[in-house]
């Protein structure tokens, strides 16, 4: 722990022994002699490292002692001699009893030395020294109390200019931070370094002690920056070290260890910094200190422990094998030097352990992993009780247990693991300085047994843990922003667990804190930088908010340029950075986009070169983007090259590999996009044996299992075409047809492949057709219900549904199967809604129906969450985490199908149920599909009736165009004549034939009917068809027309339980919103509303200022019947952000659905483009109309079009004039 004194310096051995030669064994001088010599060839040993030389030393000042009994006036010089000769052999060999001995001889000299003896300063100087040796081995906090008492009282004899001073300082010194680092009490830390520094002080250049000054004061403040970081305290440290180098004698025999500790703090610097110069220094002068720590040297031992460390760190950075091979060599070589009872053998088989860790990792060798743990309960048992090199010992045992649990699955493994933990914490108690490191490692363990066990309160402990960490971590600790870091890292892992937004979100806020503690210059800025840009990444994949991505991407290019050519982090931000750009151009379509993402990706491969561990990703990453690429632009050259990227990349996963289906699938996708350009046959055979490979390593219950099918039955019908062997046809659909009987819940990939299979069996006319669609339409319910019903999640549903409910409706008709398709056309259309009212609201019902039913709900949904995520990422070696978690996805919906009223949960609805929408008058379903445009009559309790239509979807899409360019221009006589051409056209081809068809069926005139259209359809005013010529009626003088999104919707909207209570009625208008221009009839339009509801019915009017956002909820909270004037605000590409104009902002289509209403009726929507939706799919009706439907109201009056202010008055007038005169359907004869 320190260095001890002698008065007496000898340096002539054969001069010495001469001497005591000539001394006979009774001659009064004869023990002076024996002391001569003794001290000689003990500064022999010093020099030259000789075992023998000391062990002479040591024997000779026995027997001096013996010639000097009690009272001899030179009795203290000899104890305090032989003391300092058997602490040194202690040192060398670790022999327990040779440094009680010298603690023993080192007390007598004390006692020898009562207060006011000249020696007595450096006889507690030594029994100090000793005392905190023997703390060092074996932990006992009195021996280091006592050491430091006495090195105070050593001290305070040493005033300055006392020639002990300087020694007393720097042991003084040594002692203090000795306790720091087993207490943690920074007042020690500070303490020792303010007295090396005085210490040195007293050293000027020169002075012979100086070295030795040096190298204390650089050792504190390096022990500093460890617990601060205050970076300055490192290179001060280093240009310390560098000093004592040049201040030390050539031949000194301490060299080895000045150059060891020099390596040691450049090693910290590159930890810090990341700079590959700094490693690289650091293993030159490491290898510098063992040539001079020949075999045989007492410091040989460390040298090698530490030549060990840093070249497992740099086969960490550049994944070079044989920088592993030899640290894990050097590691045996140090533990065979450092027998059981070495102090240091708990640190080398601590070490051999963690290298040997690392090969297990990345060559598999599980025979390395049971190794490890060995070695590591071999260095707990080394572990004083108590001590705290114990809890570092049971923290890296936990650490083997956590992986071989990884790797065998073993429970009692990391619930070991766990149990260290504790223990290690209860070693660090409250006011420790590393108790926070302490407390994320068990918060770790536990957070790992949650995702495999599921048992809530391990998470809930992990949580707590982590913000008990950042609890101790105040602002101004030097580990503040680690521990928000941590906490920001378990709550994102938290949030993959459970969905909870806020979860995500704080973790984003924790590391922008973390991030702002460490400004520009930190050497940790770059990691906060990474850590912040990829949760902003994950929210961005999680929500579709395209800023979270763009600031993503520039906190990775700020991250990349800390990390300049030769940085050891460089790579991962080149990766990342091109992460972010190829979700940005998957998402915007701008080429920069990719083509930078591909030069970074090129320059991260030049970093990961032939034998690094990271190659392979590098080559498929480039690959991808370069295959991205080709897509776009058709470049062949970028295709050619992406082939034989992957080529190289399988290579370095050979037959055996879990990685190489991955590959080989790759490598099949690019030939058979090759083959389709260039038309070479070998390439698509080649494709297609690849497939055949890839698929038998994808087996059933695999989650890439129907990935793998689809693409080599792709491939097949590819060959069919081109070639017409029957048999490719024939295996093709075989595969497809396994589809249907699935051995897991649906993902994306299962959905994208039953598609697939539905578009070429359309296209060759097979006769699988109809059960693709059935299967493809389960598969979009079970992706669906993984989904919460957010705005969030809209752009992945639409974009999953697309055209298949319409096409698969239309196939239906063609086989005949009409009940079918009317269940396949309701269970893919309005998902959106759909999952709103058959998942959302048996949830919210499920958890009101009491504690079981919430916990029912609560894991249906965290399952949900978990499974999607699973499936998202798609990774190889999460197919037993996606087969586990379907496992328990399953048996949740079977036991809430078990809960009454519940048997139809998440079952798409029959044609039993669906008819009873036709109860109060037929519905008609107008579908359009790239196969056909078709009607189909729902009548009740008859047969459906179908009614083929004479008109192409390309027709309908025209007629789409036509209208939507003359909505917002109506009112002038110029485009009457086109509008009425539009209506004609669809009375000619659409609607008459429906009329005719519903005449034949014994619909009465005047009945009320109901229309529900598809796709395109959708957009056209079906109720305002007509032949518009004299003597002929149109539509509206024939039946009073109604729409429906869904059949679902309607019988909804009719059972939903009404209060027979008075039914209140408010009219809301607002002429002067925020944005926009006024609108001059919202008054008159009022008073006509109140003249003719007020006498009838409870009537409240809100208008003006009070006419906001919050007001608005406010009247409807308390309102039944709504009336509503004022601007409408379709937001075409972003439609749930559609709104209504209020007087301080929008009210969005997101709020309305939020909201609870309570038993609402019927609104009036007098205001513009209340029916227009999202342009990209009509079909999903997401609109204003269509949110106030879907929250409850039983009926919804709205607008197709934008419409004169006057007109909007005129019509209100019409509408409640005639409601307010009859009884019953009031909304019919309002329609009239």
């Amino acid at each position: 722990m320190g260095q001890v004194l002698s008065r007496y310096i000898v340096d002539d051995v054969e001069e010495s022994r001469a001497a005591l030669q000539r001394c006979s064994p009774h001659h009064s001088g004869r023990s002076a002699c024996l002391f001569t010599l003794a001290n000689a060839l003990h500064n022999r040993f010093q020099e030259r490292g000789v075992p023998s030389d000391l062990d002479e030393a040591i024997e000779l000042h026995r027997a001096a002692l013996l010639l000097r009994p009690p009272g001899h006036s030179h009795r203290s010089t000899s104890l305090i001699d032989l003391a300092i000769g058997l602490r040194d052999r202690f040192q060398q060999r670790g022999v327990p009893s040779d440094l009680d001995e010298a603690i023993e001889l080192n007390r007598a000299a004390l006692l020898l030395c009562p207060p006011g003896h000249s020696d007595r300063s450096m006889s507690l100087i030594n029994l100090s020294v000793t005392l905190g040796d023997r703390f060092e081995q074996r932990g006992v906090l009195s021996d280091l109390d006592e050491a430091i008492q006495l090195s105070r009282l050593a001290l305070f004899l040493c005033p300055p200019g006392h020639p002990d001073r300087f020694m007393s300082l720097n042991n003084h010194a040594r002692g203090l931070q000795c306790r720091f680092k087993q207490r943690g009490i920074l007042s020690d830390l500070d303490e020792s370094i303010e007295l090396s520094r005085l210490a040195l002080l007293l050293c000027p250049p020169g002075h012979p002690h100086r070295f030795m000054s040096l190298n204390n004061h650089a050792g504190g403040l390096q022990c500093r920056f460890e617990q601060r970081g205050i970076l300055s305290d490192l290179d001060d440290a280093i240009e310390l070290f560098r000093a004592v180098l040049l201040n030390i004698p050539s031949c000194h025999s301490d060299q080895s260890m000045f150059l060891d500790n020099l390596a040691v703090s450049l090693y910290s610097r590159f930890q810090q910094r990341g700079v590959l110069s700094d490693l690289d220094e650091s293993i030159e002068h490491h290898r510098a200190a063992l040539l001079l720590c020949l075999p045989g040297h007492f410091h040989r031992s460390m040298v090698l422990n530490n030549l060990a460390l840093s070249l497992y760190s740099r086969f960490q950075q550049r994944g070079v094998p044989s920088d592993l091979d030899h640290a894990i060599e050097l590691n045996q070589a140090a533990l065979f030097l450092r027998p059981p009872s070495h102090p240091n053998r708990s640190m080398s088989l601590s070490n051999l352990a963690m290298s040997l860790q690392e090969r297990f990792v990345h060559r598999g060798v599980l025979s390395d992993l049971d190794e490890v743990i060995e070695l590591l309960r071999a260095a707990l048992l080394l572990s004083p009780p108590g001590h705290f090199d114990q809890s570092k010992d049971l923290n890296n045992l936990s650490a083997g247990l956590h992986n071989r649990f990884r790797e065998q699955g073993v429970p009692s493994d990391l619930d070991e693991a766990i149990e260290l933990h504790r223990a290690a914490l209860l070693l660090c108690p409250p006011g420790h300085s590393r108790r926070s490191t302490f407390l994320m490692n068990l918060a770790t363990g536990l957070r790992v047994r949650f995702q495999e066990r599921g048992v809530p309160p391990d998470l809930d402990e992990a949580i707590e843990l982590h913000r008990a960490a950042l609890l101790i971590c105040p602002p101004g600790h030097p580990d503040r922003s680690t521990s928000l870091n941590n906490l920001a890292g378990v709550l994102g892992d938290i949030f993959e667990q459970r969905g909870v937004p806020s979860d995500l979100d704080e973790a984003i806020e924790l590391n922008r804190a973390a991030l702002f503690l460490r400004p520009p210059g930190h050497p940790e800025r770059s990691g906060c930088l990474n850590n912040l840009a990829t949760k902003l990444h994950g929210r961005f994949k999680q929500r579709n908010v395209l800023p979270d991505l763009n600031e993503a991407i520039e906190l990775h290019r700020a991250a990349l340029l800390l990390c300049p050519p030769g940085h050891s982090a460089r790579s991962m931000h080149l990766i990342n950075l091109a992460s972010g750009l190829v979700d940005r151009f998957r998402q915007r379509g701008v080429p920069s986009d990719l083509d930078e993402a591909i030069e970074l990706n090129r320059a991260a491969l030049l970093l990961h070169p032939p034998g690094h561990l990271d190659r392979s990703a590098s080559l498929n990453n480039l690959a991808g983007c370069l295959g991205q690429r080709f897509l776009q632009r058709g470049v062949p050259s970028d295709l050619d090259e992406a082939i034989e990227l992957i080529r190289a990349a399988i290579l370095l996963h050979p037959p055996g590999h879990p990685r190489r289906s991955v590959f080989l699938k790759s490598l099949a996708i690019s030939l058979r996009a090759k083959f389709l350009l260039s038309g070479i046959p070998s390439d698509l055979d080649e494709a297609i044996e690849l497939h055949r490979v890839a698929l038998l390593l994808s087996p059933p219950g695999h989650s890439d299992q129907s990935g793998s099918l689809d693409d080599l039955a792709t491939s097949l019908l590819s060959r069919f075409i081109q070639r017409g062997v029957p048999s490719d046809l024939d295996d093709a659909f075989r595969l497809y047809l396994q589809l249907s009987h699935p051995s897991h819940e649906a993902s994306r990939s299962d959905l994208s492949a039953a598609k697939s299979w539905a578009a070429f069996a359309e296209e060759l006319k097979h006769s699988s057709a109809l059960v693709a669609y059935q299967t493809a339409l389960k598969f979009l319910d079970q992706h669906v219900a993984l989904f919460s019903s957010s705005p969030h999640h809209f752009d992945v549903i639409r974009k999953a549904a697309s055209c298949l409910a319409m096409d698969a409706f239309s196939c239906s008709l063609r086989h005949g199967a009409l009940t079918t398709a009317v269940e396949l056309v309701e269970q893919g259309r309005a998902v959106f809604w759909t999952q709103l009212a058959r998942f959302r609201t048996p949830l919210d019902e499920l958890s009101v129906s009491g504690d079981a039913g919430a916990a029912l709900a609560e894991e249906f949904k965290r399952l949900s969450f978990r499974l999607r995520n699973a499936f998202d990422q798609s990774a190889e070696d999460q197919s037993p985490q996606i087969r586990q978690l379907a496992m328990q996805w399953d048996d949740v919906v079977s036991r809430i199908r078990m809960v009454p009223d519940f048997s139809r949960f998440l079952h798409p609805p029959l044609f039993s149920g669906l008819q009873k929408a036709a109860e109060d008058g037929p519905i008609i379903i107008v579908n359009a599909s790239r196969y056909g445009c078709d009607a189909l009559i729902i009548l009740n309790a008859l047969d459906p009736v179908h009614i083929p239509l004479d008109i192409a979807q390309t027709e309908v899409s025209e007629l789409c165009s036509q209208f939507q360019s003359l909505a917002d221009k109506f009112g002038s006589s110029d485009h009457e004549y086109k509008l009425v051409s539009i209506l004609r056209k669809l009375w000619d081809s659409i609607v008459d034939p429906v009329v005719q068809a519903l005449r034949v069926s014994k619909v009465q005139p005047g009945s009320r009917i109901w229309w529900c259209p598809t796709a395109e359809f959708t957009l056209l005013p079906l109720h305002a068809a007509g032949p518009y010529e004299k003597k002929r009626n149109i539509l509206s003088q024939i039946y009073i027309s109604s729409y429906t999104p869904t059949l679902a919707t309607l019988i909804r909207a009719r059972q939903i339980s009404r209060d027979v209570s008075p039914q209140h009625f408010v009219a809301i208008g607002q002429a002067n919103p925020d944005r926009g221009k006024g609108l001059l009839y919202v008054a008159p339009e009022l008073a006509v509303v109140a003249q003719h509801v007020a006498p009838i019915a409870s009537f409240t009017s809100l208008a003006g200022s009070h006419a906001t956002v919050q007001g608005a909820f406010d009247a409807l909270s308390r309102n039944q019947w709504l009336h509503l004037a004022c601007h409408g605000m379709p937001n075409p590409q972003q439609p749930f952000e559609s709104s209504f104009a209020m007087r301080d902002g929008p009210l969005m289509i997101k709020d309305i659905i939020r909201f609870n209403w309570q038993n609402p009726e019927f609104a009036f929507l007098s205001a513009c483009h209340t029916t227009v939706g999202d342009e990209k799919s009509p079909d999903e009706s997401i609109h204003l109309a269509a949110a106030m439907q879907f929250s409850g109201f039983r009926s919804v009056i709205g607008s197709m079009w934008s419409v004169d202010d006057e007109v909007h008055v005129r019509l209100c007038l019409l509408f409640t004039r005639n409601w307010s005169m009859v009884q019953g359907d009031w909304t019919a004869h309002g329609l009239r």
